[in-house]
């Protein structure tokens, strides 16, 4: 699961160019909306669609469950985990 999150931590700075960060500057537990890493509507779109190419997964915009998901790069990881059986 480590690596997965790492991974996302990647994934996040390269899909949304924040190229002041480093993976390790974002909390794996901390919100990446608001309050927590600041990600805005448009940042969870660009997101969303980096995630389903790179991991394949089917994801609702409008499902509650998909802004659970998105809570936090911990969150986000789980799903992954469980959508591919692992």
């Amino acid at each position: 699961m480590n690596n997965l999150i790492e991974e996302l931590q990647q994934l996040i700075i390269t899909s949304l160019d924040l190229e002041d960060m480093s993976p390790t500057d974002i909390d794996p537990h901390a919100p990446l909306f608001g309050d927590g890493l600041g990600l805005d509507s448009i940042d969870a779109l660009e997101l969303g669609v980096a995630v389903q190419k790179k991991y394949h997964v089917k994801l609702d915009a409008s499902s509650a469950d998909t802004r659970q998901h998105f809570h936090s790069v911990e969150n986000l990881a789980k799903f992954i985990a469980a959508q591919r059986g692992t």
